[in-house]
């Protein structure tokens, strides 16, 4: 098994001892020689020479992508499976992170290369924060890092929402498409009322929402939500992410997605509900619907043992 973690925003960088510490999405990484890493000003993508030797080493390294406002961004990659497998490419919502992915990841590790891309969203600034900017940012993600090789693209929420703008802007690069608790059509609940600076105790009762069985949220995950959007600007950055996705409704754009498509959705989604899947399932040419019983938003962590296996009989359809 191939698992190589991609540092990512105001991390340490330490694919070598020459590298300078990551500030922030302005931060400016230097080559450290012509053949090695080839950013410069985030003018270029981390070269191809430097993505294999991770691979090969397990060592880390930034990915760095620029997005409709013309300054670096740095995602966190994991890339655990078969290095020669499908690329399959997973998408977290707004609060999420790489970690809500991985015990379904270990269900399809076997016969795929899993690439768990965290974008940081909530550092996002001027243009790049929005429905549109983080679409843009993905994009150019899977050309740089993909090469431009189809993936099946597995988005929750947010993700779910940027997914299917990628399915329908460039269908050269989406090979598949599952949405899981997507929004683009209906959204409720922390999208409805986002405050700035929120409480802990907001944010406690939001994130449970999230869930059905609540004995399944982690509360460290409260506590670094909280951390993080004490900080003014991340927490202006949830509101215009938030906003501009409930004002981006794809309705008929979705008649475009030509990609075969799996719609996995929680019963008892109280955030995205149940008839937001019926209206992507009558807009989405080409798709089956799966229904989670006594789950909600994030099925992947509430019910991963049937997502896992519906992910796997979806995979087979897809061939290799």
């Amino acid at each position: 098994m191939v698992r190589t973690k991609f540092v990512g925003w105001g991390e340490e960088v330490c694919a070598s001892p020459t590298w300078t510490r990551t500030i922030g999405v302005r931060s400016a990484l230097l080559a450290r020689t012509a053949g090695d890493l080839t950013m410069a000003n985030g003018t270029h993508a981390i070269s191809a020479a430097a993505v294999n030797l991770g691979r090969e080493r397990g060592s880390t390294a930034p990915v760095t992508v620029t997005g409709l406002e013309g300054v670096p961004v740095i995602a966190d990659v994991l890339e655990v499976g078969v290095p020669t497998g499908m690329p399959i490419v997973f998408l977290h919502g707004l609060v999420g992170l790489n970690d809500h992915w991985e015990e379904l990841v270990k269900r399809i590790e076997h016969r795929a290369r899993c690439v768990l891309v965290e974008m940081p969203l909530l550092h996002l600034e001027g243009d790049d924060c929005s429905i549109d900017g983080a679409t843009t940012l993905t994009i150019r993600f899977l050309e740089q890092y993909l090469r431009g090789e189809p993936s099946v693209l597995v988005g929750n929420s947010f993700g779910g929402h940027v997914a299917a703008k990628i399915a329908i802007r460039r269908p050269d690069l989406t090979r598949g498409l599952v949405l899981a608790g997507s929004s683009g059509l209906i959204e409720k609940s922390m999208v409805s009322d986002v405050q700035i600076r929120p409480s802990r105790e907001w944010l406690a009762r939001k994130i449970g929402e999230l869930f059905h069985d609540q004995s399944k949220m982690n509360p460290g995950d409260v506590d670094r939500a909280h951390k993080v959007l004490s900080a003014r600007g991340s927490a202006r950055a949830m509101v215009r992410l938030s906003r501009t996705a409930r004002k981006n409704h794809l309705g008929d754009e979705l008649g475009a997605i030509k990609a075969p498509t799996l719609l996995v959705w929680g019963r008892q989604d109280v955030v995205t509900p149940p008839e937001a899947c019926e209206q992507f399932a009558a807009r989405i040419p080409n798709n089956r619907v799966v229904w989670l019983e006594q789950c909600g938003h994030v099925p992947m962590v509430e019910k991963v043992d049937e997502f896992g296996r519906e992910m796997n009989g979806f995979l087979d359809g897809l061939g290799k």
